[in-house]
């Protein structure tokens, strides 16, 4: 008995003790792991929003780049984003490349989204010619849409997506759009262009995001079809006649890319000027209402401290800024006396703004500013070169064609904001640099090669645009480009006055820069 209790012994303590505690420590850490795992199944939130597109972690926007027909959640851009889709849909495997749309999706500024929704727009009819009205050039195009975030926040983000892109199958060959001119996307541009994508801004208009500036480029491949605000500044007053001892300057102070340069360029047009420029402080956001109005409210009173000579009034700052400068003029306590608003392309973000006091218009107040484009300026004011109305008039042909399928239907359009036309044209620049590039014997250019174009966008290969030529210099920027004059009008929406250029005269029929 001894013995078979002690082999009994030995044989538990050598194998069975020890495999059970074995048994029982995988056991348990199966339950664990199972615990562990069922709890994060539980917790864990998924951060996708579609194809392309997801939230960050420290952010609830969705952001990236969308390959399907994600609207970011706005009604209002469904029509021309599934519109978009199915032109994409029936594109060849193998024979389009690929154009990002980048703009703030994910914002929640009414008039952002109306900007957007038109710029949409204008870039879909852009594809649309491209894919079916230019005599089966290749490659054909395929429109994406890359959303930073509401303020541009994560431009890396989706920047970083946008490089893969070109890199992979999806042939990425150019950004298009870019949408203000903040310092976030000139984070994003700087990056693009760092990384060798062409990138061609419709609406940016700050000169220091711009190339050529002391000689400098500082964003190879970037290209623009909206003038810089120098030069929106010089039309302005080749235009307006603006005067040094009766105009006063009111301007964002930081301000931003666009507010800059803008007050600079005002600054040098009254320079001399007995009266000291006004500054205000908006949020960071600039869509955001902030305290700025109390500021105003105290500018009006200065406004009507000056002298009965001082008749104009220079505003470089963001359109929600202007909308509260409008409505506090409109209740200033010299209203007899005449005031005109001058200010830059911002305003356009006014034409169907809700919260705009337009009685504010009606007592002695006029409200003027350069617009990018206007659906007026080739039929009201023709000029023999720098544009015609024939090459608006296929920009409408097919608007109205978008409302036939199968090209549409594409949402409720406007183009008395310029938004359309612009994003229009940039994407036909995009397509022009990109087909520019192919070479003999193949359908897709090289990536590299597309920026190499914008240099010769100009003579017998500029760009006819619907907002007028694009001629670009050796930097990208276009030549004395057209800058339809614009007001707005106390009845809504906007009325077209002159178009005015930067060079005092529209550019000759050859459209070639000087040197």
């Amino acid at each position: 008995m001894a013995r078979r209790g002690v082999g009994t012994w030995m044989r538990e303590s050598v194998w069975e003790i020890p495999l059970r505690r074995y048994l029982a420590l995988l056991v348990t850490a199966a339950l664990v792991t199972g615990l562990v795992f069922a709890v994060r199944t539980l917790t864990h939130q998924d951060r996708s929003c579609a194809a392309g597109v997801s939230r960050p972690p420290d952010s609830d926007e969705c952001v990236g780049v969308a390959t399907g027909s994600y609207d970011f959640g706005h009604a209002q851009l469904r029509d021309v984003v599934r519109a978009i889709a199915r032109e994409n849909d029936r594109l060849k495997p193998g024979g389009y490349v690929t154009v990002a749309l980048l703009l703030p999706y994910s914002s929640t500024s009414a008039t952002n989204l109306n900007d957007i929704q038109h710029q949409l727009q204008g870039a879909y009819l852009a594809q649309y010619h491209a894919n079916h009205d230019s005599n089966g050039e290749a490659p054909a195009i395929r429109l994406v849409l890359a959303n930073p975030g509401a303020t541009g926040a994560h431009w890396q983000q989706t920047v970083d997506r946008l490089t893969r892109m070109a890199k992979g199958t999806d042939r990425l060959r150019a950004v298009a759009g870019i949408g203000q001119s903040t310092d976030n996307n000139k984070k994003a541009v700087t990056a693009l262009a760092r990384r060798g994508i062409p990138v061609v801004g419709s609406s940016i208009t700050a000169d220091d995001l711009a190339n050529g500036q002391g000689g400098k480029d500082p964003y190879p491949g970037l290209a623009r079809v909206s003038p810089t605000n120098t030069d929106e500044a010089r039309a302005l007053a080749s235009f307006a006649k603006v005067s040094s001892g009766k105009a006063l300057l009111v301007y964002d102070k930081p301000g931003d890319p666009y507010t800059r340069t803008l007050q600079e360029s005002f600054a040098a047009l009254i320079k001399g000027s007995p009266y000291e420029p006004q500054p205000f402080t908006p949020p960071a956001d600039r869509s955001k209402e902030g305290t700025t109005a109390n500021t105003f409210r105290q500018i009006t009173h200065l406004v009507c401290d000056t002298t009965r000579g001082t008749d104009t009034i220079l505003f470089a700052g963001r359109h929600t800024q202007l909308r509260q400068f409008i409505n506090a003029l409109g209740g200033r306590g010299c209203q007899d006396r005449k005031f005109t608003v001058l200010t830059g392309d911002e305003a356009s973000y006014l034409t169907h703004e809700g919260d705009l006091d337009r009685d504010a218009l009606r007592h002695n107040l006029s409200v003027r500013y350069t617009s990018l484009a206007h659906p007026d300026a080739w039929t009201k004011d023709p000029a023999k070169t720098g544009g015609s109305a024939a090459d608006f008039a296929a920009l409408q042909r097919l608007l109205s064609a978008a409302e036939r399928k199968p090209a549409g239907p594409i949402g409720p359009a406007a183009l008395d904001d310029g938004q359309l036309i612009i994003g229009y044209d940039a994407l036909q620049l995009a397509v022009h640099g990109i087909r520019e590039a192919v070479p003999d014997g193949r359908n897709v250019p090289a990536l590299a090669d597309v920026g190499l174009q914008w240099p010769q966008v100009k003579g017998s290969l500029r760009v006819s645009g619907a907002s007028g030529w694009i001629c670009l210099d050796v930097h990208g920027n276009p030549y004395d480009k057209a800058v339809p004059i614009v007001e707005l009008t106390p009845e809504g929406g906007s009325r077209f006055v002159k178009i005015a250029w930067p060079e005092g005269k529209p550019p000759a029929k050859e459209c070639l820069p000087p040197s």
